[in-house]
């Protein structure tokens, strides 16, 4: 039956959570990065004032949420998998660390997508999201602003850079095992020049496609 297997069920619901969650996460990073920046730059104080309080709560709800259930998801599917067998118990699995080879190339994708991941979710929670509260809780003042709204942004930027090579650490594991110095320079690579590519080749503002 196809609840027998409860460990194989926890396994599936949590990896579809995680995936939601992260495409609710990242695209809206991406909303962010390629719609709302240049949008922001086209409006003067008055549209900022008309059109801020009305996007940007649930936008960054949406946003944060989406960051923390991604991560908290993530971390119980590496526990599930990587740090626990069915009858052994809580340790390093084999999809962890083969015996006489060391740690997989699999778990080696998935701690440097991992490693990406988890700053990105810091600078959401802890650089992009306080900032957000002080710009539009009116909490900062004039001389503040342009420093707290720099912060963010680059936070914001950082992580749409990671994203990149990020994602390739996520899928590298089911798709393309093998790694070595060579592979993560070349998957780096290729993530930041994709994010690169569309943010400078992203339409301006009001262009029709």
């Amino acid at each position: 039956m196809a609840l027998s297997n409860l460990y194989r069920d926890l396994e599936l619901l949590f990896r579809w959570l995680h995936v939601f969650a992260g495409i609710i996460w990242i695209g809206h990073l991406y909303f962010f990065n390629f719609v709302n920046v240049p949008l922001q730059a086209a409006l003067d104080d008055a549209g900022k004032k008309a059109v801020n309080p009305k996007l940007m709560p649930r936008a960054l709800w949406w946003f944060r949420w989406g960051a923390m259930i991604t991560f908290l998801s993530g971390l119980f599917l590496f526990s599930m998998i990587y740090m626990y067998s069915p009858g052994t118990g809580f340790g390093p699995s084999p999809r962890f660390r083969s015996e006489g080879a060391g740690i997989t190339d699999p778990a080696l994708w998935i701690m440097f997508g991992m490693t990406l991941a988890t700053v990105m979710w810091f600078n959401v929670w802890f650089i992009i999201w306080p900032a957000q509260q002080k710009i539009l809780g009116g909490k900062a003042s004039a001389a503040e602003l342009p420093g707290i709204r720099r912060r963010a942004y680059l936070a914001s930027r950082t992580n749409t850079y990671l994203s990149g090579p990020m994602l390739f650490g996520m899928l590298a594991p089911m798709h393309f095992v093998a790694i070595d110095l060579t592979v993560l320079i070349v998957a780096i690579a290729v993530g930041v020049a994709a994010i690169w590519h569309a943010i400078k080749f992203s339409p301006k503002v009001g262009t029709s496609i």
